[in-house]
């Protein structure tokens, strides 16, 4: 396969630059495909070569790379060396090439890519990713539509490359917010709704009691009183708390089941009500903790007073606040698990935030802080359904399913699939993740239902219909895993797509040969593989649509 042939380079190369071949794999890249010209297979890279030798006194990369070629001779496996800007080209005899990458493809199967040199010698990691972390009592919106797929993403391919990996959905189910709905259901709730609704009812009985707190002292009073009852442990409260937890966790999870989503763990601010005044004890003793002329307790993480580096870690009237209850999950989580990397998947806007929490768990003495690491991302704008703004992702879902529905009403083949409504939801969420993972994850974007549905171009929905160079696929691997960036796997399962549909108009299997039918079944059998592979990767569920649908070609 292609990492063999990465190796058979290095073991060239190494007996040249008398360096063990471990160190040079990482040096040898597969080259893009060009349809301009035909170019070298791989390319090793003179400067990441030469990155740790601080000779100054070296010649010109040019030169080297040059002097390097001439030293190196072809062989059954590289059929030509040539040189390129500071690199050292090779070609691979293209009947090997073929042969190897196809095999390799059909016998590694879902392992494909993942057995490559460039991750062999990694150790095996326990990894805890939190994303998702709806807030109970207010909306699930888009932006946790985003933490939910990329995370989702990030702890598929962690696995994928052999690590545990533990999900954590870290629900928003503590707080003065919850001050605000338990008075709030006390006056407007129903439980008749509550039951029927849960989240929606709870989201209605929010936006209610926020108004009326805003015009009515006595209602924010009762608000605050009510969350300082739940902190005490009041048995009333807390058992009105359970319920709103419990139902909208019902809820979830049936909603992440539409985006084949799960989670090893549901955790909360909740339970660290208790360990974040632990917390505090703990920040007090080290002499961290300071009091202001209102009350609240406070942590200079400046050590000089600077007003932008004090992080609020208690209010005036000793509750806890969501820094505090996030360096209880941390603490707890290391005693549980102890991960040698948490990764928390959220919005950009919450940087800073996590910026604070590893700085106050590093001065507080966990030098494990380090192995915790935040991957944030943008905002995206302009997510509406025809009934208007977003308000929960089940809305969001609906309408994907209504609306590829009607694209695939317009083709007339509906009728002739087994579930059109799954088979729907399934395309279009495969459409969702493309737009979202085409990009880099901390850029804004504007998002397009027309984009999301387009048959033709860079879409889910042509990936979808597709299901060339396939050793580049290892390559896309590590590059995800190094950086958690899903759109270098999203970009090469698209080029594998374009090359796929052109390979199928001019390979024609029927009427041809045994052997040459044989061969070219193979490659696409091969592709179909791949696409599948990454497309796992990415959250999305490949679909078959077999030949009793004919009329699907024509979206593409």
């Amino acid at each position: 396969m292609a990492c063999g042939f990465r190796r058979a380079i290095a073991c060239q190369l190494s007996r040249v630059l008398n360096l063990p071949p471990e160190n040079l794999i990482t040096s040898i890249s597969a080259v893009p495909i060009s349809q301009k010209e035909e170019v070298a297979d791989f390319q090793l890279s003179v400067d990441s070569l030469l990155e740790k030798d601080n000779d100054h006194s070296r010649p010109d990369i040019q030169v080297q790379a040059k002097r390097l070629a001439e030293k190196l001779r072809c062989d059954t496996v590289v059929s030509e060396i040539s040189t390129g800007q500071r690199t050292v080209n090779f070609k691979i005899n293209r009947e090997l090439l073929t042969k190897t990458v196809l095999q390799q493809v059909i016998e590694d199967g879902s392992k494909y890519g993942l057995k490559s040199e460039l991750f062999s010698g990694l150790p095996q990691k326990k990894i805890v990713v939190e994303f998702s972390s709806p807030n109970v009592a207010k909306k699930f919106h888009v932006g946790h539509l985003r933490s939910t797929i990329i995370g989702n993403f990030i702890a598929n391919l962690k696995e994928a490359l052999g690590h545990q990996v533990i999900r954590i959905n870290y629900l928003g189910d503590w707080g003065m917010q919850f001050g605000l709905l338990g008075t709030g259901f006390q006056l407007f709730g129903y439980e008749e709704k509550l039951q029927s609704n849960p989240l929606q009812h709870l989201f209605e009985v929010y936006v209610q009691v926020n108004k009326e707190a805003a015009d009515d002292k006595s209602v924010a009073k009762a608000a605050q009183e009510f969350f300082q009852r739940l902190e005490l442990g009041d048995v009333q409260a807390l058992s009105l708390w359970q319920k709103f937890r419990d139902l909208s966790i019902e809820e979830y999870i049936r909603v992440y089941k539409r985006l084949g989503v799960y989670f090893d763990e549901y955790s909360g601010e909740s339970f660290y009500r208790e360990k974040s005044q632990e917390v505090l004890k703990l920040l007090e003793s080290k002499g961290l903790l300071l009091k202001t002329i209102k009350g609240t307790a406070v942590v200079d993480l400046s050590g000089n007073g600077d007003p932008s580096s004090i992080c609020t870690v208690m209010r005036s009237d000793g509750t806890s606040l969501y820094a505090t209850r996030d360096l209880a999950a941390a603490i707890d989580r290391m005693d549980k698990y102890n991960f040698d990397t948490m990764i928390y998947v959220t919005d950009k806007g919450q940087e800073k935030h996590f910026q604070q929490v590893f700085q106050m768990l590093k001065i507080m003495g966990y030098d494990w802080a380090e192995r915790c690491q935040h991957v944030p991302f943008g905002v995206v704008q302009g997510m509406k359904t025809r009934r208007g703004d977003v308000t929960f992702l089940e809305d969001v879902l609906n309408e994907i399913q209504l609306r590829m529905l009607q694209n695939m009403a317009s083709i007339k083949t509906t009728k002739e699939l087994k579930n059109p409504q799954e088979t729907a939801e399934r395309v279009g969420l495969a459409a969702l993740i493309i737009q979202d993972f085409k990009g880099l994850l901390l850029s804004d974007y504007k998002f397009s239902w027309d984009r999301v549905f387009q048959s033709r171009g860079d879409t889910g929905v042509f990936l979808q219909y597709t299901h060339a160079r396939l050793h580049r696929f290892d390559e896309v691997l590590y590059k995800s895993s190094q950086d958690f960036q899903p759109r270098h796997i999203v970009s090469y399962l698209l080029t594998l797509s374009h090359l796929a549909a052109v390979a199928h108009k001019t390979l024609q299997i029927k009427d041809s040969p045994p052997e040459v039918a044989g061969a070219r079944l193979h490659l696409f059998k091969a592709v179909r593989s791949v696409l599948a592979n990454g497309m796992k990767l990415l959250g999305i569920t490949p679909m078959e649509f077999r030949s009793c649908c004919p009329g699907w070609s024509a979206m593409v």
